[in-house]
């Protein structure tokens, strides 16, 4: 190095004498400034007339050509020399042109005094939403996914208006830019390319942000989430009075889903397979499929990041969870992906749901439920993210959870609503809701060209197909079934009329085989009691399951007799409760049961009218003996009897 270079002396830094403390408090610091360009920064980042540290490059006749990042590089010419140089020299360069040609001019100076500053490379940030194939682009976000394929690492990196796919590649099957981690905040640059109708950016440069710098940006990023998460302005489908808190419930939930999917998270939908639960999650599902591929810009994004599965209990079961659980454990280690938000529908409000949440606890999986059954809320909602339930507002099971999630759907996408009118008729139907409300949803599935007869129809063949699907599903079939998500109206309705009339048939044949050994018997309240023992004389294996035997016995009854009615379907370890006209607090008596049988293993709950129990086997007879005595003493309660007209 020449005795001209400037290096790194002491006058790279506070070279000036030390100052009294008094007058250094609030004294400016008048030397001049010389910058030191980061490796990374371009001539965005410079100014003319600011002094820079630089080094020596190369040395020619007519001058000495300098570099002050990787970037930025110019020629100081020999005119303007005030020494000799040679290559790896230091000196302190002034930035005096850069010509229409790209080429930059420098001249050597010399201060006596100055103070260093280290500037970072400042880079024009592109949104997501926006980007086109041939744009070099600098993008900063959250690292989302992390994945290894045999040839390039796929990061997904999300800002607040979308995410988009960034291929680094070091060597085929080796993982590039190894530091960088799921949940860092980035600067990713490169170009934007199209790959199978999605974009995607080559990387040239992928660095992590200085925890400073980190912090900053994860304020803006959250707060730009909160803006773009913020659910539609649209009002319930029919006006309700009752539902109106409701609503502000799913308006909450509303922002949280579309929050999470900004953020890159996936979800996996758990519902209960039924005509109420398949009303609940289908209009979701879609909802939620077009955000993310709308956030993604890949029309495959919502495969890999939106997962429904029916539950054949009413509650959260531990094999269930435990299936769950292993499937977002290999989708973080496989795919890089974060772990799943968990988002309950007709089920998940109750004791019976909290040994599988507390099994997610061990996780950062944040869970959500929509239910319309009678909630333990000091057991469940220290577990939950969001509850939404009607018993919450003083309201009850009539308000079911199809008509909740029709709402909570058009919430997160209102370009929904019309397909959507008929649906919450089919759940209320489904359900054998009393809602106040329900005559004002089946005047509104009338209007867009379904008549009473038609909902049922749906309804009925919705449950036909979740009974074979078993744990399966089924999104066409379902979907075709239902008329949500269906291009092809024809199609909609043969598969209805199908779907229905088998089930209508093996109703029927299921009635057959067990109506001569119902036993029936007069409560003192006066109600009846009918008893069917589904081991023994009911059709095994095969649809109407046990619940829904049950619920056509009970109904049938119910018709001929005009009086409130409860039925009882029994196996050797179970029992189904259905009643009408008689106020049966299910998940209370489950609840004593335990009391007073503590070695029955009684587990299970509902509504007021209608549960489900599972209990030891060899304790049957003292588990049905107790429900029948509970039954006897509760109350009747005309408002619980279908038989009445719909509220006007």
């Amino acid at each position: 190095m020449s005795e001209n270079t400037a290096g790194d002396s002491g006058t790279r830094g506070d070279s000036s004498p030390e100052p009294d403390a008094d007058a250094a408090e609030g004294a400016a610091d008048d030397r001049p400034t010389v910058y030191d360009l980061a490796p990374d920064c371009t001539l965005e980042d410079a100014e003319i007339d600011a002094l820079y540290h630089a080094e020596v490059n190369g040395v020619v006749d007519y001058g000495v050509f300098v570099d002050l990042s990787d970037a930025v590089s110019g020629l100081v010419h020999e005119s303007n020399l005030d020494g000799d140089y040679a290559v790896g020299d230091r000196l302190i360069v002034r930035l005096t042109e850069v010509k229409e040609n790209g080429d930059v001019a420098f001249d050597d100076v010399d201060p006596d005094d100055y103070r260093t500053e280290t500037v970072a490379h400042e880079p024009t940030v592109s949104r997501v939403r926006g980007l086109a194939p041939g744009d070099e682009a600098t993008v900063e976000g959250e690292v989302v996914q992390a994945k290894q394929t045999g040839g390039p690492t796929i990061f997904a990196v999300a800002d607040a208006s979308g995410v988009v796919s960034c291929a680094a590649f070091e060597s085929a099957g080796v993982r590039a830019y190894p530091e960088v981690e799921v949940g860092d905040m980035v600067h990713v640059s490169g170009t934007i390319e199209s790959r199978e109708d999605a974009l995607q950016l080559e990387v040239d440069s992928l660095k992590r942000l200085p925890d400073d710098r980190a912090a900053e940006a994860r304020e803006r990023f959250e707060a730009a989430l909160d803006e773009r998460a913020e659910p539609a302005d649209v009002d319930p489908l029919v006006e309700w009075e009752a539902f109106e808190p409701i609503h502000e419930d799913l308006r909450d939930l509303a922002r949280l889903l579309r929050r999470t999917v900004l953020a890159g998270r996936p979800i996996r939908v758990r519902h209960h397979a039924d005509g109420d639960g398949m009303c609940a999650a289908i209009p979701v599902q879609l909802a939620v499929e077009n955000f993310v591929r709308e956030v993604h810009g890949d029309p495959d994004a919502p495969r890999h990041l939106f997962k429904r599965l029916p539950s054949k209990a009413p509650y959260y079961e531990m094999e269930d969870v435990t299936r769950d659980l292993n499937f977002a454990l290999e989708g973080r280690a496989r795919h890089g992906q974060k772990l799943p938000f968990l988002l309950m529908l007709d089920n998940g409000s109750t004791e019976e749901d909290v040994p599988a949440y507390e099994n997610l606890a061990h996780y950062d999986i944040p869970i959500a439920a929509v239910d319309h059954h009678h909630p333990d809320p000091e057991a469940v909602e220290p577990l939950l993210d969001a509850h939404v339930n009607p018993y919450l507002h003083g309201e009850d099971y009539r308000v079911t959870t199809g008509m909740m999630c029709v709402e909570l759907a058009r919430l997160i996408d209102p370009s929904l609503t019309e397909e959507l009118e008929h649906v919450p008729a089919v759940a209320g139907l489904s359900d054998r809701s009393k809602a106040e409300a329900m005559d004002d949803y089946v005047a509104l599935a009338e209007g867009a060209g379904y008549d009473e007869s038609d909902l049922l129809d749906i309804g009925e063949a919705l449950d036909y197909a979740a009974h074979w699907l078993r744990y399966s599903e089924g999104k066409t079939l379902v979907n075709d079934a239902l008329n949500v998500g269906c291009d092809d109206e024809q199609r909609h309705e043969e598969l209805v009329e199908f779907l229905s009339e088998r089930a209508e048939r093996d109703v029927e044949r299921q009635l057959d085989a067990v109506d001569d050994h119902v036993e029936h018997e007069r409560l003192a309240s006066g109600a009846h009691l009918y008893r069917i023992d589904l081991d023994e004389y009911a059709h095994r294996f095969t649809y109407p399951a046990p619940g829904k035997t049950t619920g056509e016995l009970h109904d049938e009854k119910v018709t001929e007799t005009g009086d409130p009615v409860i039925t009882i379907g029994y196996g050797p370890d179970f029992c189904v409760l259905r009643s009408d006209g008689v106020r049966l607090d299910i998940p209370n008596m489950v609840t004593e049961l335990n009391e007073e049988l503590p070695e029955a293993g009684v587990s299970g709950g509902g509504h007021l009218v209608v549960g489900s129990i599972k209990f030891v086997k060899g304790r049957r007879s003292e588990v049905i003996e107790a429900l029948v005595e509970k039954m006897a003493g509760a109350e009747i309660d005309e408002a619980l009897s279908s038989t009445i007209a719909l509220d006007d």
